[in-house]
């Protein structure tokens, strides 16, 4: 018979690691596609979900049973995955749509994600679409990438969203919807 959520906390409240691990085995195929498709690499993604579950580990004593199990892991993957761009390394990284200006030392937004002599039907047809929609998806603040990941890529809905990143119905909905608007603005060209 299949241990219920609730008895393997309190099994890995007690410190039995087998519970634990099957706690991990239930939860983290969802947990590794929630931070892939978040981080857009596959090594800060396999970083990002060890991360969780250190946090979960540390963190199943002061469970509180105050929400069900699975909402609190997807809390913690969604502040792990929203403070990953703040402890990530930005300066070291160059969007598509940034270029270095030698004279100044800094980076100037002057190109946008596809180029002005690519015609709609270039771009479609070639096999440079998906990155230039992961692009798109990069280029939104972590809040917004997360719930449209979150809704879009894993089906959650926004009330489930809301509980996970911990704020209002309302506010999942303005994230998504200034998402939407902003991938829109980004992929006019490719779909003008």
């Amino acid at each position: 018979m299949q241990l219920s959520d609730t008895d393997l906390i309190i099994q890995a409240q007690k410190g039995d690691q087998n519970a634990f691990e099957e706690l991990v085995y239930r939860y983290d195929r969802n947990v590794l596609s929630i931070t892939i498709k978040y981080a857009n690499n596959q090594d800060d993604a396999k970083d990002l979900y060890q991360e969780v579950f250190i946090r979960v580990y540390r963190g199943i004593k002061n469970f509180k049973f105050q929400s069900e199990f699975s909402t609190w892991l997807f809390r913690i993957t969604t502040n792990v995955c929203l403070t990953y761009k703040s402890r990530s390394k930005e300066h070291l990284r160059v969007s598509i749509d940034k270029e270095f200006d030698d004279e100044e030392n800094e980076f100037s937004t002057t190109k946008e994600l596809v180029y002005d002599g690519s015609s709609p039907e270039e771009i479609s047809s070639g096999s440079n679409l998906g990155e230039i929609v992961n692009a798109a998806v990069e280029s939104l603040s972590p809040k917004q990438k997360m719930t449209f990941v979150l809704k879009h890529y894993e089906g959650y809905k926004i009330r489930e969203i809301a509980e996970m990143m911990n704020c209002k119905e309302g506010t999942v909905k303005k994230y998504l919807f200034d998402a939407t608007k902003n991938l829109r603005k980004k992929l006019s060209p490719v779909y003008a």
